[in-house]
């Protein structure tokens, strides 16, 4: 059975194309400073918006219409899986996302939802080997059912810690059976409503303790496969116990995680926090510890987690930088976790929506190239910089100095001459390779 007769296979037909349904920009094949397009891009669908999504707001009920509703949950549960396999192959995307409760009903017990992932990830498995594709990352929801309502690993509960640690193991085997090249936790409801009421240290310690048996139980079934954490600051919890990659750091460094667990940074994530996404990719590249991205755009104005399709082009150029600054995601990508607006109805849109998203990674990828390929930010940094490179300032960075030493340099040298940073002309040359 197929969902979208009208749509035929997404092809890159270049800038000057009219057709709404190919890529102007993506040419998967082409090869970009050693490698193809795909291999730098390696993008991803998310089942949960892509399949799951409504339309539904605070405000309002759901807005999508959708023909792959059956008479039963399990008969459309698996023509969403029908469904999503033909898009993932006609937008020509290798890669795929999904929470354990995005495929498979729960049922009315932990057993019957376990039954339920089996019978589906089954189905997966020969989807997956039919169309020639790939799980980037899946990851077990514990923050929408009302037992996780003060979180899951940090729960103040101890049996709905026990409950999570066995849905996490059940996403691990599923991880090991459909091969999958990461697994993600995001910390939907880890954090605390109010700091009134809670242990805030022996929260943390027992997250920590449920990421080292994750640790533990991956290496025993020999599927040492990469551990993500995805940052956020807020929303649902008053305060995320993973604000931003920092905070997130701190906790990996000081839990000793920091061999098995990477940051799965998303671009919306990132402005919650008070940051942009380059900063972010910034910060988990400086310590080794880019794993990941989803890709989605923050609506500002509005603040909260909008998740729209990424088209800030000089935003994701700069990204794509820090990424093939990063020497790529790999094993990591670009998944979309990012939704059609309300009003965005039709199901053409899943298709408009995507193809949007990856031209504009696409077009950011050329331009970061160009950049790199001409030395323009790593010249502008080494001038900035160049008084580290010699004199005293060499002697700083090799160690060699002290108070005394440098208090009698100061004394000697106190008529300093700092240059101008010329910014707005930096940031206008960049505009130049969007063009």
């Amino acid at each position: 059975m197929t969902f979208f007769n009208n749509i035929k296979e997404i092809k890159y037909e270049g800038k000057d194309s009219k057709n709404p349904f190919s890529y102007r920009y993506y040419s998967p094949n082409e090869v970009i400073l050693g490698k193809s397009m795909r291999e730098h891009l390696r993008f991803a669908l998310a089942y949960w918006h892509t399949m799951t999504a409504d339309g539904s707001d605070p405000f309002g009920v759901g807005t999508y219409k959708r023909n792959w509703f059956g008479r039963t949950t399990k008969e459309t549960t698996k023509n969403r899986a029908d469904a999503f396999f033909e898009i993932l192959s006609k937008m020509n995307v290798d890669f795929f996302c999904f929470h354990d409760v995005d495929i498979a009903d729960q049922g009315n017990s932990l057993q019957e939802f376990f039954d339920n992932l089996d019978e589906m990830t089954d189905i997966i498995k020969d989807k997956m080997k039919e169309y020639d594709k790939k799980l980037l990352w899946n990851t077990a929801n514990m923050f929408t059912h009302p037992r996780y309502v003060n979180g899951a690993a940090t729960s103040n509960n101890a049996d709905v810690f026990a409950y999570a640690a066995a849905q996490v193991k059940k996403g691990i085997d599923i991880s090991k059976k459909l091969n999958g090249d990461n697994y993600v936790f995001w910390g939907g409801r880890e954090g605390y409503e109010s700091l009134i009421n809670t242990n805030y240290g022996l929260e943390l310690d027992n997250m920590a303790r449920f990421f080292h048996m994750a640790i533990d139980y991956s290496d025993k079934i020999g599927h040492k496969v990469p551990f993500l954490i995805e940052p956020k600051p807020k929303e649902p919890m008053t305060h995320q116990y993973d604000f931003d990659a920092a905070t997130a750091l701190s906790f990996i460094n000081k839990y000793d995680l920091q061999d098995r667990f990477k940051l799965n940074i998303e671009g919306n994530h990132a402005s919650l926090a008070g940051h942009t996404f380059e900063h972010e990719l910034r910060v988990a590249r400086e310590n080794n510890a880019l794993g990941s991205i989803d890709a989605n755009h923050a609506e500002c104005q509005l603040g909260w987690d909008t998740d729209e399709f990424p088209y800030d082009i000089f935003h994701i150029t700069l990204a794509m930088y820090e990424i093939l600054e990063n020497d790529g995601l790999n094993p990591g990508g670009i998944n979309f976790d990012a939704k059609l607006r309300r009003t965005s109805t039709s199901p053409d849109d899943i298709f408009l929506g995507h193809i949007s998203g990856i031209d504009t990674f696409a077009r950011s990828l050329r331009a970061a190239a160009k950049i790199k390929e001409d030395n323009f930010l790593e010249n502008i940094l080494d001038k900035r910089y160049e008084s580290y490179d010699s004199g005293i300032g060499k002697s700083i960075v090799e160690g060699k100095e002290s108070l005394e030493s440098l208090t009698k340099y100061a004394l000697e040298h106190d008529q300093i001459n700092v240059e101008s940073n010329h910014l707005e002309y930096i940031k206008a040359r960049i505009n130049d390779y969007l063009v």
